[in-house]
């Protein structure tokens, strides 16, 4: 927005102010209106702040709006004075120059375009200097217990999404097929894939499944749609709930699914742009001695960084850790990466027609809107959200506290 622009909209608001203000004769402009404790808000200053609001566009700017705002700001003023803080020259003239810089004016510009839509000076110092107050007064009292860390803004990287989402709940069954017993495979899974019912399902998934679930007949948890491979939702929305799909081939297994549920939930619906994970290659397969030898390697390990220091004197290839667009990863790992949170480890995968064990592990999601958000700035808008909920928090202990008296 140039200048010339702003002092455009100045000069038409203007007009509209004077238009829509009562004549002079029905209105005591210095009548109080409210009294905070021993501080009095004029009919002067609320005329002042509604005008202020409505030329700068900002919300509020309604007589009740402005009454509102200038009882918080007694209330400000008071606590930031109670404390000993307050604001030198310098300070308050690099602030104001900072407030009139965001519509490419420098202060003597905007004072003198608040000036033609008849606002005064003090009311844009005393604007600025208030908000300095308190947010100085925020930082000093709330700062440090707003610690963002590396997990905050890992979450908030992986939040971005539209206001509605689909969640799924399954039930699964992975047969290994390895090419000697391919065939077997293809059969049982022709079986499954004609199950009529919830209980013939889970009875398909006891005989026949290899995967953790096993034991729970197969039976997933919720699982929001969007985290699920492109490949598969298709699949899934195409199932009434009961429905088996199609045997879906996989590298060296076939996969079936039942929809138990479907629901649209309130939670954001999120498309990710990137998926990282670590896949840890075990010889023996799905050996009861290379199991066990998962499932305590899963006890020592916390996050994928940790697989470096297993993998250290392995050849390169033992180790895959990277990240991949949804669309890139081999769909077997995609559908387990989609079961899985950060941290946590899939052993239902097999590879070398079943001699070697995937022993693989989410490590994080990147929500597709965020993918360019630097953390630096992540960090501070979590830095500012936090504080900004202690800012509200305090001004309704201050207004339970105090008395306002409206006339």
């Amino acid at each position: 927005m140039t200048s010339k622009t702003v002092l455009k909209r100045f000069a038409i608001t203007t007009v509209t102010c004077a238009a829509l203000a009562l004549p002079a004769a029905a209105q005591n402009l210095f009548a109080t209106v409210v009294t905070v404790d021993d501080s009095v808000i004029t009919e002067f200053e609320i005329g002042q702040r509604s005008r202020f609001l409505q030329l700068i566009g900002a919300p509020g700017s309604s007589r009740d709006g402005a009454i509102e705002a200038l009882i918080d700001d007694r209330l400000k003023s008071q606590s930031a004075s109670t404390v000993g803080l307050s604001l030198d020259a310098a300070g308050l003239a690099d602030a104001m120059s900072e407030f009139a810089g965001r519509v490419n004016l420098s202060t003597e510009q905007f004072i003198t375009a608040l000036a033609g839509a008849g606002v005064s000076e003090e009311t844009f110092r005393d604007f600025v200097s208030t908000n300095i107050l308190w947010r100085d007064l925020i930082r000093s009292r709330y700062g440090n217990r707003v610690q963002i860390t590396e997990a905050d803004i890992d979450r908030a990287l992986g939040t971005s999404g539209s206001s509605s989402s689909i969640r799924v709940l399954l039930s699964e069954i992975i047969i290994p097929a390895p090419a000697p017993r391919a065939a077997q495979a293809r059969a049982q899974a022709e079986q499954a894939s004609n199950a009529t019912s919830v209980a013939e399902f889970s009875s398909f998934a006891r005989r026949f499944s290899v995967t953790a679930t096993r034991g729970r007949d197969g039976r997933l948890d919720w699982v929001p749609l969007a985290q699920l491979p492109t490949q598969l939702r298709g699949v899934i929305l195409s199932l009434a709930p009961g429905e088996v799909s199609p045997p879906i081939p996989l590298q060296g297994a076939i996969a079936l699914f039942q929809l138990r549920d479907i629901e649209e939930t309130s939670a954001p619906s999120i498309e990710y742009s990137a998926i990282e994970y670590a896949a840890y290659y075990m010889a023996g397969g799905r050996t009861a001695e290379t199991l066990a030898a998962a499932e305590k390697l899963k006890s020592q390990i916390d996050v994928c960084d940790d697989l470096y220091g297993v993998a250290k004197d392995k050849p390169p290839e033992a180790l895959d850790r990277g990240t991949l667009a949804p669309k890139d990863i081999p769909q077997d790992i995609a559908i387990e990466l989609s079961k899985l949170d950060p941290g946590e480890v899939s052993t239902n995968l097999t590879r070398s027609d079943g001699a070697t064990l995937v022993f693989l592990m989410m490590c994080g999601r990147t929500a597709a809107l965020n993918e360019d958000v630097g953390r630096d700035v992540v960090s501070t808008n979590l830095r500012q959200q936090r504080l900004s909920g202690y800012a509200d928090s305090l001004i309704s202990e201050l207004r339970a506290g105090a008395r306002i008296v409206r006339k």
